[in-house]
């Protein structure tokens, strides 16, 4: 962990005035290690300079000869290892998008502050730089191979976690989504993206959505037994969509396990193009007449759009959380959650809310008079054991709220 002598700042702006500003706050907060560059070029080859690369820089987005977007992008090819927070003038919605560009290019971003700076937003942002940071540019992840995935469906070696999902009007529970964790003998609890692209890319969904199925289904038999009409969401692959039979898989199942179907929701998130349209459409239909719920999940992203709203009976619309999260502070995502939660109200479709992180949020979306929400503010993904202790502590909570 670095201290405010040891920290290197780089402050690059084009503005001479700007970089003794900035340059001045900084030492002013403490922080010694402060150099400047007015040019991009400048920078660069600071960075070449092994003694004098920054563990931070200040970027001003709006430069002549190189800007900032074009910097970041050779701040890859440089293997740059530090943080940067984003300055400029321009307006909330472009310093966003240079924001999700430089996450994109696996680089750290602190965040951004607009001209003229405030000293308080800067020490902020600055001192997060005093604590360790992911080292995302060199996170790798382990992907699993078609027959290690194999032998772990047939050995019964994923489990189901289960993130309930509350009514914001009433914080009543009104059911849980599943998600598939693989526990695996010597890497311990493996997460759905290091295996899912793996089952789709071998035929292996099928087997996969499945197990998860067959793990789940008892656990809303249990809620049925105990008088809850809770339901539980279960996510499909649009692989899962390929193939007719697959609606008789699931009928089967359901059946066998003497559940309600209007107990079940199936999550369909459109990621990549249907290769067949015909047939998913037959899939979904079909399931909606035998009284399975359908939501569309991460509505707004990849190819979960207007079009499948238009063709596919919907019961649910999943606003995604890059919508949800701080939308009460971002005009842009506030337009963005407006538009998606008026349209599921035209619709008459129920509308979940993901990514609810805080208190703020919780109560954005209740004034918003969303119907469920889900996240961490109400509870983390959990084994089915969890629940009811986390039952008896969200009680208490919901008098609270």
């Amino acid at each position: 962990m670095l201290n405010k002598t040891e920290l290197q700042i780089l402050v690059l702006d084009d503005e001479p005035f700007m970089r003794k500003l900035l340059s001045r706050m900084l030492a002013n907060l403490g922080y010694t290690g402060v150099s400047a560059c007015d040019s991009g070029q400048a920078a660069l080859h600071l960075l070449d300079l092994a003694d004098h690369r920054p563990d931070l820089i200040l970027l001003d987005i709006n430069m002549p000869q190189m800007d900032g977007v074009e910097f970041v992008r050779h701040l890859v090819e440089h293997h740059y290892a530090g943080a940067l927070i984003l300055v400029s003038g321009e307006d909330e919605r472009m310093l966003q998008s240079v924001e999700n560009l430089v996450v994109a290019h696996q680089i750290t971003v602190l965040g951004h502050l607009t001209k003229p700076v405030a000293p308080d937003l800067l020490a902020a942002l600055v001192d997060r730089c005093l604590t360790p940071l992911p080292n995302t540019a060199s996170a790798h992840k382990k992907v699993y191979a078609k027959d290690e995935l194999q032998a772990a469906i047939a050995h019964g070696e994923l489990v189901n976690f289960y993130q309930p999902k509350v009514s914001i009007a009433t914080g009543l529970v009104t059911g849980a989504e599943t998600l598939v964790r693989w526990q695996h003998p010597t890497d311990g609890l493996v997460f759905p993206d290091q295996f899912i692209s793996t089952a789709e890319h071998h035929g292996l969904i099928d087997a996969l959505t499945r197990a998860v199925l067959a793990g789940a289904l008892p656990l809303v038999r249990q809620w049925r037994d105990a008088g809850l009409s809770w339901k539980l969401a279960v996510n499909l692959s649009m692989d899962n969509l390929l193939s007719l039979e697959f609606l008789d898989v699931v009928v089967d199942l359901v059946v066998s396990m003497g559940v309600r179907p209007q107990n079940l929701v199936f999550e369909v998130t459109e990621s990549r193009l249907m290769q067949d349209p015909r047939i998913a459409l037959e899939i979904l239909t079909r399931l909606r007449l035998k009284r399975f719920r359908l939501s569309i999940d991460d509505f707004g992203t990849g190819h979960s759009s207007l079009s499948q709203l238009r063709d596919i009976p919907f019961d649910e619309l999943k606003i995604d959380q890059s919508f949800v999260h701080r939308a009460w502070a971002n005009d842009t995502q506030r337009a963005m959650f407006d538009a998606s939660l008026g349209l599921a109200r035209q619709l008459n479709m129920e509308t979940v809310a993901e990514g609810v992180e805080d208190f703020a949020d919780w109560n954005f979306l209740r004034q918003q008079k969303c119907d469920v929400a889900q996240g961490y503010f109400i509870a983390r993904p959990m084994p089915a054991s969890s629940l009811p202790a986390w039952l008896a502590d969200w009680e208490i909570r919901r008098g609270q709220l």
